[in-house]
């Protein structure tokens, strides 16, 4: 039998007084799936979280977390959260915070040492597993969270801004880690300003903005959409010009013209076109688009097309 998704949410709405933080929020996470979650701030992002934590309630939908309601107390045993924000004692060792969750978290004394050792070494902190939390640094103190994140060996990890104070190395510790929830079949769920960062590890994202998804798919598929390839056109004429328009938009920088939205199967098409009409075509490059300026593009659009509703309203 197929287990069910690591998180499923359909029509997840949360509301506060008159401010819609959530509004019909529908997504799709798969077991061993690394899944990127995006957006600017104020976007929604941490109400979502919460509400998948079960740490709070939704105004309206219905969603499940490794197949059981939100909020189920034996799914949350299964489920590990580092947050944005977090602090733990300074007197305490890392070894003395761990054991603490562990205990939370219904970890059996027989397991736990081993449990304890296996994130300590996970993360780069075996070697200080008994130095006080108040002398580490802020990327340490960040290794620790995802120490605490991994206890139990979760089914699902919520992973808000895991790389936020790491160095380069951190970065790519992380990027480990990923890997290796998702070798076990674990899902991560990662929200992160740093796209680069998403770009590389997570198979699909999701954008999310004004408490809406505007997009979500495969990194592949997402980047796709914005596919451009750069033109270079020596003194085109009226007749160049609306060729290039009638397969993309186009953003002019003479003589280079940069066409975006145009299909990979149209580019010979495109340029057979042009040398039809007499263009003097010297070269064309496709270029690669970046989560990131791909993050911004949607942004935009999604911006421009609330202020026409309001400026025209039906």
């Amino acid at each position: 039998m197929t287990p069910a998704p690591a998180i499923e949410a359909l029509g997840l709405a949360k509301r506060f007084g008159r401010i819609t933080a959530l509004d019909d929020f529908t997504l799709t996470v798969g077991r061993g799936e690394a899944f990127g979650f995006l957006g600017p701030n104020g976007a929604g992002k941490t109400t979502a979280v919460k509400l998948l934590l079960g740490l709070c309630r939704p105004t309206s939908g219905a969603a499940e977390v490794l197949g059981a309601p939100l909020g189920d107390r034996d799914a949350r045993r299964a489920v590990g959260y580092l947050p944005e924000l977090f602090r733990y004692q300074d007197w305490l060792c890392p070894r003395e915070v761990l054991a603490f969750h562990a205990r939370l978290a219904g970890i059996s004394l027989s397991s736990r040492t081993a449990q304890i050792d296996e994130a300590l070494e996970v993360v780069g902190l075996a070697a200080r597993a008994n130095d006080r939390v108040g002398k580490f640094s802020k990327g340490m103190q960040q290794r620790l969270g995802l120490a605490v994140a991994l206890l139990g060996r979760p089914a699902l990890v919520f992973l808000d801004e895991p790389t936020s104070a790491l160095d380069p190395v951190g970065r790519r510790d992380v990027r480990a880690i990923v890997e290796r929830l998702r070798a076990r079949g674990a899902a991560v769920f990662l929200n992160s300003h740093l796209l680069t960062e998403v770009e590389r590890v997570c198979d699909r994202v999701a954008f999310v903005d004004r408490g809406r998804v505007v997009a979500q798919g495969t990194v592949a598929d997402i980047l796709g959409a914005a596919r451009a390839v750069r033109v270079r056109l020596e003194s085109p004429d009226e007749i160049a010009l609306a060729i290039l328009e009638r397969y993309g938009s186009v953003d002019a920088k003479p003589p280079w013209f940069t066409l975006r939205g145009i299909a990979e199967a149209d580019v010979p098409r495109l340029v057979a076109e042009l040398a039809g009409a007499g263009a003097s075509v010297h070269a064309i490059e496709p270029t690669r688009t970046t989560l990131e300026e791909r993050f911004l593009e949607l942004l935009r659009a999604g911006h421009a097309d609330l202020d026409d509703r309001h400026t025209n309203p039906a």
